[in-house]
């Protein structure tokens, strides 16, 4: 199959995803009436209108007969959020100045739920551009694919493989369009419910929205350029770690709870090692703060709280500033973005799933090793014998995906320290990669404006392929470079 074929079978669903996009993206538009900022009325309307007429354009390819191949999805979903950044990015180039590439940054952080940013004074923003960032990350957080599969109501082969091509493999109904409706149920009571706890901090209503939206999707942009430290809240801070825990939750649970009142919370795995890693978190970081940089037990506690949740539920909010740590625990706070959240959540990272499942790989491989080749040892996932042949592929998926993380944050790192030569340490840089590659956001101060172009774009592409996790990047790659079924 030719690669004009295969683009012709998946064509009209892209053109679709693009129009009900367009819808979700003119929302800012509101913004801009209540806050008479007519300046951005032009700048704002461009992302939906070109988005539904790229849309239109696509939906009017003719379409092959048959359904799109697991490859053509793969390489869709890729080339969509590539095509979604680039379009968004456009409201911060007309309407501010900035360059597009500096606006494309942005524009790949939000949707990525990232939390990196290129905006040198966040308060200067108009207030229809700090929403729409906000917005960004909050539709991200959920899935462009996930939102659209909802609000098209359409089932089918081709919509299935584009949402798993997206990374959710989530099944909480019999279709995915079932699936979308009840994702986004939860999202919204989740969203609500994060509101509202916010707002008992005492901050106005216009902080709290924005918090909450980008909290609950994990992503971590802010109104203020001093992010949570401005309000000067510890209230705040403390209302703020369950909702970024909540978001970083596999939502299976709260349906399961919702649905079957005898499911208890902490009979999934992911769960409970979210909370293990937080608690890790809380223990090591806390003991370097006040061992390694001197600092008092009552700072020290609510530091490292708020920042092992931050890191592990991949939401970029900080309290602190790891350049100012000791080098070991910056790498431990590495580890804990590398982990990240839940599958089937808005958190990004490797995912508790895959580690769940690596470590009881190795335990697997190891036991087959000291017994006669003949014995049949068998795997056990979640409760259940999985036969060996179906083991053997998905525990092999599944080590690929992780080392193929490492090694793109390897790679990454050492292109950074060539592209970008700086006086950070090198911990300090391995630091940044990981929050791009991870969709975390958490800063030492090396990302910002000031970066080499070519370091900008390589940040770009981390994000994108650390939010798609990994092969349908390769796959679009692949797709461009040579000719394949």
């Amino acid at each position: 199959m030719d690669r004009i074929e295969q683009f012709s079978i998946i064509a009209p669903d892209i053109g679709n995803i693009f129009r009900y996009m367009s819808i979700a993206t003119a929302v800012p538009l509101v913004v801009a009436v209540i806050y008479r900022e007519w300046e951005m009325i032009l700048p704002m309307v461009s992302v939906p209108v070109v988005l539904f007429l790229l849309g239109t354009l696509l939906v009017r390819v003719p379409r092959k007969e048959r359904e799109a191949p697991l490859s053509a999805a793969l390489m869709a979903v890729a080339l969509i959020w590539l095509i979604i950044a680039l379009v968004s990015a456009l409201p911060f180039s007309l309407g501010l100045g900035v360059s597009y590439l500096d606006a494309v940054f942005e524009a790949m952080s939000g949707w990525t739920d990232t939390g990196l940013t290129m905006m040198r004074s966040v308060e200067d923003l108009p207030r229809t551009l700090l929403f729409w960032r906000s917005l960004m990350q909050w539709l991200g957080g959920i899935g462009i694919v996930a939102f659209t599969v909802a609000m098209a109501s359409r089932t089918g082969l081709t919509q299935f493989r584009l949402y798993r091509s997206e990374g959710r493999s989530e099944a909480l109904m019999p279709s995915v369009v079932a699936t979308g409706f009840e994702m986004w149920k939860i999202y919204l009571v989740l969203t609500a419910a994060s509101i509202g706890l916010v707002l008992l901090s005492g901050i106005p209503l216009w902080d709290a929205v924005n918090i909450a939206l980008v909290a609950i999707s994990t992503g971590g942009f802010s109104v203020h350029s001093e992010g949570i430290p401005f309000y000067n809240n510890p209230l705040l801070e403390v209302l703020i770690v369950p909702i970024m825990i909540a978001g970083a939750l596999p939502f299976k649970i709260y349906y399961l709870l919702y649905r079957q009142k005898g499911v208890r919370f902490f009979d999934d795995q992911q769960a409970r090692l979210l909370f293990i890693l937080v608690a890790l978190g809380i223990v090591v970081i806390a003991w370097d703060l006040i061992t390694l940089s001197a600092t008092d037990l009552p700072t020290a506690i609510p530091q490292a709280l708020f920042m092992s949740a931050a890191a592990v539920t991949s939401t970029g909010f900080q309290v602190a500033s790891p350049n100012e740590w000791a080098s070991v625990t910056v790498l431990f706070l590495s580890m804990l973005m590398v982990i990240g959240g839940s599958s089937g959540s808005t958190a990004g990272g490797i995912k508790l799933s895959r580690v769940v499942l690596g470590f009881q790989s190795l335990l697997w491989w190891f036991r087959r090793m000291f017994v006669s080749g003949k014995v049949l040892v068998p795997f056990k996932y979640d409760g259940k014998v999985i036969p060996k042949n179906i083991a053997d592929l998905e525990v092999s998926r599944n080590m690929l995906t992780i080392m193929l993380y490492f090694l793109i944050i390897f790679v990454a790192t050492i292109l950074v320290m060539h592209l970008q030569p700086t006086p950070f340490d090198s911990s300090n840089v391995i630091f940044e990669v990981v929050s791009a590659m991870c969709n975390n956001g958490i800063s030492t101060g090396f990302v910002s404006p000031d970066m080499a172009d070519s370091a900008k774009v390589l940040f770009i592409m981390v994000m994108w392929i650390g939010r798609l996790e990994i092969i349908p990047v390769i796959m679009l790659v692949m797709g461009v470079l040579k000719r394949f079924e």
